[in-house]
This record gives C-alpha cells, sequence and structure tokens, in this order.
C-alpha cells in the first residue's frame, strides 16, 4: 500500500509539472519559442554555468563547515559527493534528495543521518532568509514592477475583489488558528502517554540530533567564512539569471534589478515539491518577465535555457558523483535512502 501511494504521489506532482507546463506554452507560437532557443548567444549561458559549478564548490565547502562544527567531520570530496547526488535524486524525486544525500554521507563517512539532515534544515533556513532579504530589496528598489506581477500574475485580476470582500480570509485565518490551538491542546493533554510509546521515544531522539546540526551554525569557529561561502552562493545564482539576459535580444536590455526580480521569484519556483522545479519555474520566471515587457516566448524560452542548462549540469555533475560514491560502496543508497524516508529514524 505505501509503494502504491508513494507511485500516486509521485505521477501527481509529475502530473502537476506537465499542467504548468503547457499553461505556459499554451496559444503562444512554437516556432517563435524555437527560434530564440536556436539563435541564443550560448557564450553567456557557459559563463553562467561554470559560476554555477564554482557555486557547487562552494556549497559542499558550507556543509563541510557545519558538519565540523556539530562534531561530525567529514572529508571534503566525501561530502561534495554527497550534496551533488542528492541535487540529481531532486530531478527525480522531489524533496527525497535531502534524505538521499544525508544517507549517502552516513554510508561514507559515518556521520549520522539525523545530524546531517539538520544541517541540511539549518542551510534551508538560510536560504528563507536570504530569500526574504532578496523580496525586501526588491520591493526598495522596485516596487512598481513587484506589485504588478502579484496583482496581475498571481492574483489573475482578482486583487480588488479580494480587497472589498476579505471575510473569506478572516474565516479561514479563524480556523487555521482554532485548529493549530487544539492540536497544541491535545498533544498537551497526552503528552505523558506519548512519552510511554517506542514511536514517539525514537521520534524525540532524531529531533535532538536534528537540533544538533541545526544549532552547529553558531558553533562555527570561522563564522566569518562561512557567511561569505553564504553570500558567495547567493551572487552566482543572482548572476546566473542576469548574465543570461544577454543570451537573448528580448531580454538583453533588462536591467540589474530585472535580474533581481528574476532570482526572487525563480527561487520559488525552484522551491516548489515538484521534480526539479519544472513547471513553477517557467511559470514564475515567464510572469515577471512579463511584466518587465518581455513576450511571453522570448520568456518562456530563457526560462528553458536557463533551466536546461542547470538541469543539465547537475545531471552531469551528479552523475559523476554517483559513479564516485557506487565505486566507493557497493551497497545500494538509493534503497537504503528510500527505507529512511518511510521509516523513524533513530541515532546510531
Amino acid at each position: 500500500m505505501k509503494h502504491l501511494l508513494t507511485i500516486v504521489k509521485y505521477v501527481l506532482l509529475l502530473s502537476i509539472s506537465v499542467a504548468l507546463m503547457w499553461y505556459a506554452v499554451r496559444g503562444q507560437d512554437l516556432s517563435r519559442i524555437g527560434h530564440y532557443i536556436a539563435t541564443a548567444n550560448y557564450f553567456w549561458l557557459t559563463l553562467t554555468l561554470t559560476l554555477s559549478a564554482l557555486g557547487y564548490f562552494s556549497r559542499a565547502y558550507r556543509w563541510q563547515m557545519q558538519l565540523d562544527a556539530s562534531q561530525t567531520p567529514a572529508p571534503y570530496w566525501a561530502v561534495y559527493h554527497a550534496m551533488m547526488v542528492g541535487y540529481l535524486a531532486n530531478l527525480v524525486l522531489p524533496r527525497m534528495g535531502e534524505v538521499i544525500r544525508c544517507s549517502v554521507l552516513r554510508r561514507t563517512s559515518g556521520v549520522p543521518v539525523q545530524v546531517a539532515l539538520g544541517t541540511v534544515v539549518t542551510e534551508r533556513v538560510i536560504d528563507v532568509l536570504v530569500l526574504l532579504g532578496l523580496i525586501v530589496s526588491l520591493l526598495l528598489l522596485d516596487f512598481n514592477t513587484f506589485w504588478n506581477f502579484v496583482t496581475v500574475q498571481v492574483l489573475g485580476g482578482r486583487y480588488e475583489s479580494l480587497a472589498r470582500n476579505r471575510t473569506p480570509l478572516l474565516i479561514a485565518a479563524v480556523i487555521a488558528g482554532v485548529l493549530l490551538l487544539a492540536a497544541g491542546y491535545a498533544l498537551f493533554r497526552n503528552l505523558e502517554r506519548l512519552r510511554q510509546n517506542a514511536f514517539f521515544n525514537k521520534g524525540v531522539l532524531f529531533v535532538k540530533g536534528l537540533l544538533a546540526g541545526v544549532f552547529s551554525v553558531l558553533k562555527l569557529e570561522k563564522k566569518g567564512v562561512f557567511l561569505m561561502h553564504t553570500l558567495f552562493t547567493w551572487a552566482v545564482y543572482y548572476l546566473m539569471d542576469y548574465l543570461a539576459f544577454f543570451c537573448f535580444p528580448e531580454t538583453y536590455n533588462l536591467d540589474m534589478k530585472a535580474g533581481l526580480a528574476v532570482l526572487t521569484f525563480g527561487a520559488f519556483g525552484m522551491a516548489a515539491p515538484v521534480a526539479g522545479g519544472i513547471g513553477p519555474f517557467h511559470v514564475m520566471v515567464q510572469g515577471i518577465l512579463l511584466v518587465y515587457g518581455v513576450s511571453k516566448e522570448a520568456g518562456i524560452a530563457y526560462a528553458l535555457v536557463v533551466h536546461g542548462a542547470q538541469t543539465l549540469l547537475v545531471v552531469l555533475m551528479g552523475g559523476i558523483s554517483f559513479v564516485a560514491v557506487a565505486a566507493a560502496d557497493k551497497g545500494s543508497v538509493l534503497t537504503e535512502a528510500e527505507a529512511l524516508a518511510e521509516e523513524p529514524l533513530t541515532t546510531e
């Protein structure tokens, strides 16, 4: 039954990606999109891929710093290969890459899964904080463009009706608050009973290991270096999107604020729980470029080229890392990772 539900889940997520891709290209001149892709200046794309590769190396070093601070050190290349195998897995199994990369690292370096997963959670928290900073920067630098995207592209012109009638939003907020309070009360009333449950105790042990990884950033010896790698990673993301403007005539004259907008909304698309952000990324990027006066055909061509190139790079670098891990460990990493995703994790 579990396997059936897993299959249904992935089929549903794949269907969402397909539906969003269809939405992005419907009613458009496909031959024009093909022309944009065929005549793009790929010199700039090659430059962005070079920067992207450097960004992956930097991100791996940052993760190694977190593991060292958690008292679970691992060799740099073991950390790098585990990370890239995880990114590769995310192209096929949405959100499974985080678990898989921690499983790979346990097999290759003996790092407990819950500790490694805690450091990954810290990464995600830091990424969210950076993303919030990007949103604030976009609001300050180009509020009108941001607001036009939200009201026209996201709300589809329904902003006025929502502003006039806020009752449904208030009712939803009240219901969510009541459900949250009810869940908290039920947990408090049954806390002693839960402490007698073996599954609950395993969960507590896992959370403790998770928190050890999360708070690892506070124990870093070189916080400045960690911050530098974080800023470098996001600078690479920005340059990847901005330099790709020079690939197409319609985006060639877009300014750096447009690059910030594409980075911000594209990040939301990549964060969607679908394989490799396929679909949501394309819709978000096409929508924000439309606000800047770029045609739908040119916008989707830009999104396809940028996303496709990054995907190919992950396949190449992740594939090399997978071979390196497989050569060092004859066991089935993916099989173990799938088992870990379905069962509670305990300390080693």
